[in-house]
């Protein structure tokens, strides 16, 4: 069934307070989760939560799983900034990606965030270097890496965890290049407009499934994930079985040509004559 939620809508239901977040999905979906924090370099970030754990739907395979946690109040809001990452948290990110990929272990991102954090702090410690640094790594990393944009994937905050294989979104998840208040407060000069802002952009996840962006859109339970997570939990595991089946079993050299395509390719493009002079 199509879905009928505009994008405005969608983003008033993904920023439901009750709405599931990893903590809710990782142990409907894995056993043993084992957390690893810090990045070795500052500290420790808990927008990001980084770690290992094994998916049963395959034998209890071991898999690294990165995730961005929003809170569901303010303490919890405030714990994790918001689900904005500081550099430290995209630093321990790509710590445990090339963890995973000395011991052959496939890299799960979980994508959740408005966007990574812009204050001055954030700057000072390499706010931009660490995301590049992880957009390039991630290009290059020898194990599979499957992205789930679970709410809100906005900006580079997200693409520094969804460099992947394949790309999958909840039904109404939004994927975006900018937020949509902010794409509204750029354009327009005003934050208000962010409802209008958010249809004229074309992030939903058909939207994104039509342009190639992202490979696969999962069901969410009737009226949104907040109603069944156990429900929505589950379908993400089955696409998640699908596509570790998929490239677990793909040679390296192949899986690394087929990333370096999927980002090539991704996009549509209109061409438009010069008007004479």
């Amino acid at each position: 069934m199509t879905n009928q939620l505009t994008a405005s809508e969608r983003l008033m239901l993904i920023r439901d307070k009750n709405r599931p977040t990893v903590n809710d999905y990782i142990p409907l979906m894995f056993n043993r989760f084992m957390e690893f924090c810090g990045d070795r370099c500052y500290g420790d970030d808990k927008a990001i939560l980084g770690g290992i754990a094994t998916f049963p739907r395959l034998g209890n395979m071991p898999v690294t799983i990165i995730a961005q946690v929003k809170g569901r109040n303010i303490d919890e809001n405030k714990r994790t900034n918001f689900a904005m990452p500081h550099p430290e948290g995209y630093r321990k990110a790509l710590r445990l990606a090339k963890q995973a990929e000395k011991f052959s272990r496939p890299v799960i991102c979980l994508v959740d965030t408005p966007g990574a954090f812009c204050g001055i702090e954030a700057e000072e410690r390499g706010q931009g270097e660490a995301i590049a640094r992880n957009l390039m790594a991630f290009m290059t990393l020898k194990t599979p890496v499957i992205s789930i944009v679970l709410g809100e994937g906005g900006s580079g905050g997200a693409l520094a965890l969804a460099v992947c294989d394949e790309l999958m979104m909840l039904e109404n998840a939004l994927y975006s290049v900018i937020s949509p208040r902010g794409f509204a407060s750029i354009l327009w000069k005003d934050p208000t407009r962010e409802s209008e802002a958010a249809e004229l952009m074309k992030i939903t996840a058909e939207d994104l499934l039509e342009f190639g962006v992202a490979e696969r859109v999962i069901a969410e339970a009737d009226g949104g994930a907040q109603n069944d997570a156990r429900f929505t939990a589950s379908n993400i595991s089955d696409a998640l079985e699908d596509a570790l089946r998929k490239h677990c079993k793909t040679d390296t050299a192949k899986l690394l040509e087929a990333r370096y395509e999927k980002f090539r390719k991704i996009g549509m493009f209109d061409f438009m004559e010069e008007e004479s002079l």
